[in-house]
This record gives C-alpha cells, sequence and structure tokens, in this order.
C-alpha cells in the first residue's frame, strides 16, 4: 500500500485509534514511574525531566519500530537451559524484561522504604544534585516500555494489510500522538500523584505489580518451567483493572473526608 493511499481505509484509522488508546493505557507505569522521580528533584526541573522522559520514549519506541526486525530477532534462544527440575531458554528480550522488572522491583521497593522509615527529607535534601540520575533512571526503564509497547503495535498492526511502509506510518503516528497526549497530562497527573500521599504507595504498589509481571513476561519467553510447569503471563488487563479500580475506591475515600472535614467545621 503506498503512503498517501494508507489513511484512504477505515480500517487504517481504526487501527490508529485503537494503537494510540493502547499506547496511552501501556504508559500510565511510565507516568507513574517518571512522576514518582521527577519529585526528587527542584520544582522549576520537574517539567524538564517529565518532558525529557517521555520523549526519550518516544525516540525508542521510533527506533525500535525502524529496527523492528532487529527486535523480532532477539526472540532467539541464546543460552539453553537444562536440569532435571528446571529448563528453557534465554533470549536477548528475555533479558532486557527481566533487567527491567528487577530494576523497578528495586526502586519502587526503595522508595517505599524511604516514605515508611520517615526519611523522605534527607533524601529531598540532595535532590538537585539528582537531576540527570532521574533522566538516567527514566531512559533505563523507558527501553523497557519500549519494547512491550513496540512488540503489543506490532502484533496489532496488520503488515499485510497495510503493507511495510504503511503498518510503519501507523505505528509512528500512534506513537507520536500518544506521547504528546502523554505530555499534555504529565504535569497534572504529577501533581496529583505527588501531592497526595496515599496515591503514591497506591503507585509505587502498582510499579511493583508491573515489576513482577515483567519477571514473568521474561520467564515466558524463555519458555521456563519449573518441575514440569512452564511458567505463563499475567494478564495485563487484570493489572490494569486493579489499578483504575484501587484509584477509584481511593478518589471516593478522599471525597468523603473531605466531606467529613467541612462538615466538622461547620
Amino acid at each position: 500500500m503506498d503512503f498517501l493511499e494508507v489513511f484512504s481505509s477505515a480500517n487504517a484509522w481504526f487501527a490508529l485509534l485503537t494503537l494510540t488508546f493502547l499506547e496511552i493505557v501501556l504508559g500510565i507505569d511510565n507516568i507513574v514511574f517518571i512522576s514518582i522521580v521527577s519529585n526528587r528533584i527542584d520544582p522549576k526541573d520537574q517539567r524538564k525531566v517529565r518532558n525529557t522522559g517521555l520523549f526519550l520514549a518516544m525516540i525508542f519506541r521510533i527506533a525500535l519500530l525502524f529496527g523492528i526486525q532487529w527486535v523480532v530477532g532477539l526472540n532467539r534462544p541464546l543460552i539453553n537451559l537444562e536440569w532435571s527440575w528446571f529448563h528453557g531458554y534465554i533470549t536477548g528480550q528475555s533479558i532486557i524484561i527481566f533487567l527491567g522488572g528487577l530494576f523497578l522491583l528495586y526502586k519502587s521497593v526503595s522508595e517505599i522504604h524511604h516514605k515508611i522509615e520517615g526519611d523522605e527529607e534527607v533524601h529531598l535534601s540532595t535532590k538537585k544534585t539528582s537531576l540527570w540520575g532521574s533522566v538516567l533512571q527514566i531512559a533505563l526503564l523507558n527501553i523497557v516500555f519500549s519494547f512491550d509497547s513496540i512488540l503489543t503495535a506490532v502484533g496489532l498492526v496488520s503488515f499485510k494489510e497495510f503493507g511495510n511502509t504503511g503498518a510503519l506510518v501507523i505505528m509512528i503516528l500512534a506513537v507520536i500522538i500518544s506521547i504528546a497526549i502523554m505530555m499534555l497530562f504529565s504535569g497534572p497527573v504529577s501533581r496529583f500523584v505527588n501531592g497526595h500521599p496515599t496515591i503514591q504507595i497506591l503507585g509505587l504498589s502498582f510499579l511493583i505489580l508491573i515489576g513482577v509481571m515483567l519477571l514473568a513476561e521474561a520467564s515466558h519467553m524463555g519458555h521456563f518451567s519449573l518441575f514440569g510447569q512452564e511458567v505463563g503471563t499475567i494478564p495485563k488487563g487484570y493489572l490494569y483493572f486493579a489499578i483504575f479500580f484501587s484509584l477509584m475506591v481511593e478518589f471516593f475515600n478522599t471525597k468523603m473526608k473531605k466531606n467529613t472535614s467541612l462538615s466538622k467545621k461547620q
């Protein structure tokens, strides 16, 4: 399909809208992570860090789309593991996703530890020196999120139906539009998350779940089998339903507390 003929088809527009929506949904965990990391630096630099993190996400994803054959090739077995109680193989994709899951678990647990132990102010006092450290953390995790995003895009958009150029155009436009929307709303989301301690803890807890999901996904990619039982994946729909349900409960809880405090004042 020619470049100019791509969007003459209703299926192309439907694929673009669907993929854009999925990119935004899959980017929620990215926004939460960026919001929490950017809270460690000076307020005047927080917007710069958020936009830099999302811009890096866009660059990584577009670069991976142009190297889609390389991304798919990373699924080839590198090392075979065969023991009496365990067998599977390690791929390039599984290594990247597994390391990303470990990093997300470490970061989330350490953040919760700082908040529970009450040493938050000590870390905030050193935030001015951590701007580029925050950008580096965001960049590293964006690599993992970008792999997950691109694999979803490739599974949704048909190269056979739209052609190589057409499918690539649809996926790139979906990435650009979704990142632009996330940049627009990242500020309000960040202020809301960092302004409510309970929402912060919820966000960190969800990042722990996503880290566990990445570990399970990496194990599933290598067809890891433990005592004859193959490791399965955790459906993303369950996680995102839990996120939205918990946020809805917390919203009602916050609203109820606010109404109770107003009634006491009266």
